[in-house]
């Protein structure tokens, strides 16, 4: 069986497709909240958010904080809101 056109293979990754759907329900997540979230490494989390920047699909956004370091702040871009949509509804045809 063929995989649909909007089967997404950066976003079907498990530690990818998690990260994407919990981005689906916010505006913005806090990259430590995520890490927790997901049950991942730091090294993980930042490997895999660099390959879904680069594709454009997510955005980094570093915040100073009034104590301690800066922040990185993740949210997904429309383009990512697409691709993560379709890749679902692609999973859901399959599945059907």
């Amino acid at each position: 069986m063929k995989a649909p056109d909007d089967f997404d293979e950066l976003v079907h990754s498990p530690v990818r497709l998690r990260i994407c759907a919990a981005l689906a329900t916010a505006t913005a997540l806090e990259f430590t909240a995520i890490e927790d979230a997901l049950g991942v490494s730091t090294s993980t989390l930042s490997k895999q958010l660099r390959l879904l920047a680069d594709a454009g699909y997510v955005s980094l956004e570093k915040r100073k904080q009034v104590f301690g370091r800066p922040r990185t702040w993740v949210s997904l871009t429309r383009a990512g809101r697409r691709a993560f949509d379709a890749h679902v509804n692609a999973l859901r045809r399959l599945l059907d």
